[in-house]
């Protein structure tokens, strides 16, 4: 074992690096994100081994560090700027809560807003919306209704309301 992280252990982490530092680039200039984005999580994750195969191989220089104060700073400054950029995601609701995907805080949005907002997005009226629901067994009282009480009240789910519209969509794409 002693040969092989002598030999791989500081190669591997720094072409993992460079892969990451690349692609990590990219990602943040919105440059082939499709390309980019499973690279970068896949290949960060499997640069964790030679990391620690790294430290356990230059452990002694490495424990060094912490009889300094650049250490001490460093992981600081470092804890800092993390709490910095994941503290607004966590706190806002902007994300879907924390972690959470912005693409989902959209969707729960228009689940939560009155058919008579949303109804445009898919091409009708609130009174248009409302009937295509009702004809498709849902409860509409009102186009002041969300989707998501439209669902409760039929005692269907919230994908059921979605998959109905998202076919509404696409029937309606088809006939224009």
């Amino acid at each position: 074992m002693p040969s092989f992280l002598s030999r791989y252990a500081t190669p591997l982490i720094t072409g993992l690096f460079v892969v990451s530092l690349v692609s990590g680039v990219a990602l943040f200039f919105h440059l082939g994100s499709a390309y980019f984005h499973s690279m970068h999580e896949w290949l960060s994750m499997v640069l964790i081994l030679p990391f620690v195969l790294h430290l356990w191989k230059n452990w002694r220089p490495f424990a060094n560090y912490f009889k300094r104060p650049a250490m001490a700073v460093a992981l600081a400054v470092s804890l800092v700027a993390g709490v910095a950029f994941a503290l607004p995601a966590m706190t806002s609701g902007t994300t879907g809560g924390p972690g959470g995907r912005p693409e989902f805080a959209m969707v729960r949005a228009m689940q939560n807003a009155p058919i008579s907002v949303v109804a445009p997005v898919f091409g009708q009226d609130g009174e248009g919306l409302a009937e295509s629901l009702r004809e498709k067994g849902f409860s509409v009282a009102s186009t002041e209704d969300t989707l998501n009480a439209i669902a409760e009240a039929s005692g269907k789910s919230s994908t059921e309301v979605a998959a109905v519209l998202s076919a509404s969509m696409q029937g309606g794409a088809a006939a224009r």
